[in-house]
Formats: structure tokens, C-alpha cells, sequence
């Protein structure tokens, strides 16, 4: 058992999206461009294009495992923590607290979501989703995540470079990262040189998708 850590709890990284070559964003983020030079709908066009998608209007879309994948998302999670890179293009302190966030009124999270970031700001909510601001260690933020969530598991939600922090410290349980295999961006933020990486601490299924150009590696703890 991991000290101060509910083990009962999982820490979980879920369709977490990466190029061919590792990298889950581009470079040159800004506030029209949030993946850089990567395309995110090329990025995340697997999971656009199932049935269970949040963001279809027609009763059509792809099933078996892409789809189950998606449905999955929200399953038991009770909280998340993103980087502050994956809140907003803003860096340094803030000059005002106009900015609520890439997702409008509606955010897509649906529970408390901890932005990890050195410059603090005032908690607040748009419909059923807190974002609360803190500067703490990975640890210290789990804990914070996990006491919040109610006794569910809390989703790491990236950006690349702190789903690599989390994984350094040792606190992911399960992550699951759709490799884009028609995707190769060169630089930005990396994830990983290769998913072999991660063998030394984790066992790993991959399975290329039977309805996409992506294929699904799953982690779990050895």
C-alpha cells in the first residue's frame, strides 16, 4: 500500500491519444491552436467516430472495441487531474481570470478537476464541474483528487508531460494510450521513444483497433 494513497482507488489514464512517434501534442499551442501543430481531430478521429462519441447527433457511429473504449470514459471516475498546459494556452501568472477553460458552459468532466499549475487563481464551476487550482508534488495532488472523488477512481488526464510525471512517481494504476499509427508529428510534447518504456513496471496488451488507424496499448501494474 502506497502511504496516504486509498489503493481501493485507481488512478487511471483513459484514450490518451499519441502520435506514431510518442507525442501527444505539437508544438506552438495557443488559444486557436490548442494541439499545436498537431490536429486533434485527425488525432482523436478513432473516437469521433463511434457511436458512443458525446458529441454525435445522428444515431450512427462504429461499435466493438473503439466504441467500448469511449463508453468507458466516465465509468467510476469521481475526479480528474490535468495539467495546467491542457486547462489553457496561458503561461505565467494571470493577468485576469476571464478564461474558464476550452469547453464552455458545459465541460465534458462532470466532477472536481485538480489543474496543476504554479500560478494560483480561484476555484470555480461551470455547471457540475469545479476546477480547483493547486502547486503540489503528484502525490499531494492524487490525494487531494482522491479525497474529493467520493470514493471513485480519478482520471490523470494529461497533457503528456504530466501523465509522464504521474508514471515517474509511480501513481498510474491503469493507462490506456491509442497509438495513431497514420499520425507523425515530429515534436511537441512526448509521451514516450517507445510503449517498451513502461514494460519494467507494467504488464501491457496491445490490440490494433479492427475500425481505425489507431492501436490500443493497455497497461496495467505488474
Amino acid at each position: 500500500m502506497r502511504e496516504g494513497i486509498i489503493v481501493s482507488q485507481l488512478l487511471k489514464v483513459q484514450n490518451f491519444t499519441v502520435s506514431r512517434d510518442g507525442f501527444g501534442a505539437g508544438d506552438g499551442q495557443s488559444l486557436e491552436t490548442p494541439f499545436g501543430h498537431a490536429d486533434p481531430m485527425t488525432m482523436m478521429s478513432w473516437a469521433g467516430a463511434t457511436a458512443s462519441w458525446p458529441n454525435r447527433t445522428d444515431s450512427g457511429g462504429s461499435r466493438g472495441l473503439d466504441d467500448y473504449l469511449t463508453r468507458d470514459f466516465a465509468h467510476n471516475i469521481g475526479a480528474e487531474i490535468m495539467g495546467a498546459n491542457k486547462f489553457s494556452p496561458h503561461r505565467g501568472p494571470w493577468e485576469d481570470h476571464s478564461w474558464l477553460g476550452w469547453w464552455g458552459d458545459e465541460p465534458p468532466f462532470h466532477t472536481p478537476v485538480f489543474v496543476l499549475t504554479h500560478h494560483l487563481r480561484p476555484s470555480f464551476s461551470l455547471s457540475d464541474t469545479t476546477f480547483h487550482f493547486i502547486d503540489d508534488d503528484p502525490a499531494t495532488a492524487l490525494e487531494k483528487a482522491q479525497a474529493a472523488a467520493g470514493g471513485m477512481d480519478v482520471r490523470l488526464g494529461g497533457g503528456a508531460t504530466t501523465v509522464r510525471e504521474f508514471l515517474d512517481a509511480g501513481l498510474v494504476d491503469t493507462l490506456h494510450v491509442a497509438v495513431a499509427d497514420d499520425v507523425e508529428l515530429g515534436s511537441g510534447a512526448r509521451l514516450w521513444e517507445s510503449p517498451d518504456e513502461l514494460l519494467d513496471r507494467y504488464h501491457c496488451d496491445v490490440v490494433p483497433s479492427p475500425s481505425s488507424n489507431v492501436t490500443h496499448h493497455l497497461f496495467w501494474r505488474r
